[in-house]
């Protein structure tokens, strides 16, 4: 690792139900009987997968990553908000109205012009539910899981995201202790923007750190 530009900041792990994690298993028992499940209720036509998608989706991309579009742009709007996110996030992001199970212990980092930060889990798939909703199914991958810590550069472009040679890629490990939202950087050109219209350039790839905020021109005013 000492080839790739990154620090890697590492904690322990454990279930949220209180199991321990066993290091390097891709998937648990109890994981592999869920599919298997999942497989049989959508086989005999008890789950209609379409619909499933539908609504996992809908979580993924519309309800939760709206709670974290609002941090990240009244953090952008607002000095003391944006301190305060940085010392204390999960008590600015409660401030907000956003709490709750896999949200309680939470850490804002932001990207800077030099530094660009990127978070994994990578025992299992900690992630902050209360404001980027469920996490998408590419987190939880045992490809993403490993390849963000071996090469995170090159799991970017994978993204579509190319970064400047000098920037410094910081990866984030999430726990169940600790949860991490990433404050991208503000696009220029969007001086005096509502908080409400910046919010539209958050995306929830940019809050974990696998994509940058939209382009200005793609909101319209």
């Amino acid at each position: 690792m000492s080839q790739h530009d990154h620090d890697h900041h590492h904690h322990d792990h454990h279930d949220h139900h209180g199991h321990e994690h066993h290091h390097g298993s891709e998937l648990s028992d109890v994981e592999l009987r869920v599919r298997a499940l999942e497989s049989i209720l959508v086989e005999k036509g008890y789950v209609d997968p379409a619909a499933l998608d539908v609504l996992i989706e809908t979580y993924e991309t519309k309800v939760g990553p709206h709670n974290g579009a609002h941090v990240v742009a009244k953090a952008w709007s607002d000095p003391a908000y944006r301190d305060w996110l940085r010392r204390d996030a999960t008590a600015a992001i409660v401030s907000l109205g956003y709490s709750g199970r896999q949200g309680e212990h939470m850490v804002a980092v932001e990207n800077t012009p030099d530094t660009h930060n990127m978070v994994v889990c990578t025992l299992c798939s900690c992630y902050p539910w209360p404001v980027l909703g469920l996490p998408p199914v590419w987190y939880k991958s045992a490809a993403y899981r490993s390849r963000a810590v071996i090469d995170p550069r090159d799991v970017l472009k994978d993204f579509g995201v190319t970064l400047p040679a000098g920037k410094q890629i910081k990866l984030w490990d999430s726990t169940a202790e600790v949860r991490y939202l990433v404050i991208p950087e503000r696009p220029a050109g969007t001086e005096g923007w509502s908080e409400e219209r910046l919010a539209k350039l958050v995306t929830r790839d940019s809050m974990i750190g696998t994509g940058l905020a939209r382009d200005p021109a793609e909101v319209p005013a």
